[in-house]
């Protein structure tokens, strides 16, 4: 309880505001309806009005939560929940491209990770290099790599896979160099003393030590891969995934498709960093790391 009431009552802040939000944004558009019927509204009916509008400005979250139903409780329980009308379908386009950039990200930023904690050229040359390629904007990166990979014939999941793997691999580098180089220098001298070689030295201390820090990235580049993914479909004119529907919510004014597709991305991004993190615990636990 003493982690649910915080969150619970964070949450119920956060939903009043929205609804006072939600007044305030779409309170001009109610106005100018009542003043072309030349009618004058009370408070009451100005809220009514402004928390049912079909294309409001800041939709209420009562009229997302019904968008969100309709698309995925009600296509469940009609039989079609991969119809391309259900946020399911969308969410398993859009993961698809997600996991596989997070596992190529993921092998590469653990593979640069080792080369820069045991080679010095790399640790001098490839590191100022991806803190470097994180300054340039993943907008300005993603037509381009859809434009070049279409010109090899390449199209379909993996240029999303690649932006994924672009933004996901960063964390993944910065955090294993961390974790690699946790030891301190008594474990790293004991290890010396008991004649281990550079591969016991690493399996043995340094890759259990960087554990933590591992988990940890992960769920960052988890979250940035669902980023990435949906920036990747925004350019490649996607019928299909939540960036699509991000986009076709955008060209028609639709702002409660617009924000249903935003929940259920937060929703998955939550889903999948919560699942690391279980992942995490059993694994410390297994490791003796609990505490």
């Amino acid at each position: 309880m003493r982690n649910v009431v915080p969150v619970l009552t964070v949450v119920a802040t956060l939903i009043a505001l929205w609804y006072a939000g939600a007044v305030a944004l779409n309170a001009p558009w109610a106005y100018d309806k009542a003043a072309r019927a030349e009618v004058t509204l009370t408070f009451p009916e100005l809220v009514a009005d402004t928390w049912s509008q079909e294309k409001p400005k800041l939709p209420a979250p009562h009229q997302v939560a019904a968008e969100m139903w309709n698309t995925t409780g009600a296509m469940i329980a009609s039989g079609r929940p991969f119809s391309k009308r259900s946020l399911i379908y969308h969410s398993w386009i859009t993961f698809s491209s997600t996991a596989l950039g997070f596992l190529l990200g993921t092998a590469l930023g653990t593979l640069l990770a080792i080369g820069i904690v045991y080679n010095r050229t790399m640790d001098m040359s490839v590191m100022p290099w991806v803190i470097a390629s994180q300054t340039i904007p993943i907008l300005a990166i993603a037509p381009m790599i859809i434009v070049v990979l279409n010109a090899v014939g390449i199209s379909g999941l993996l240029p999303k896979a690649m932006i994924s793997m672009y933004l996901s691999f960063f964390p993944v580098v910065v955090g294993m160099v961390k974790g690699l180089r946790s030891p301190s220098q008594m474990q790293l001298d004991q290890m010396r003393t008991w004649n281990a070689s550079r591969s016991q030295t690493f399996w043995k201390l340094r890759l259990p030590s960087s554990m933590p820090y591992f988990f940890t990235s992960l769920k960052i580049a988890m979250a940035a891969s669902l980023v990435g993914a949906i920036v990747g479909e925004l350019p490649t004119g996607a019928v299909a995934g939540l960036g699509a529907r991000l986009l076709a919510g955008s060209y028609y004014g639709q702002t409660i498709q617009i924000w249903s597709a935003l929940i259920m991305a937060a929703t998955l991004a939550a889903v999948l960093v919560g699942l690391i993190g279980l992942i995490q615990r059993i694994t410390l636990r297994r490791m003796g790391m609990a505490a």
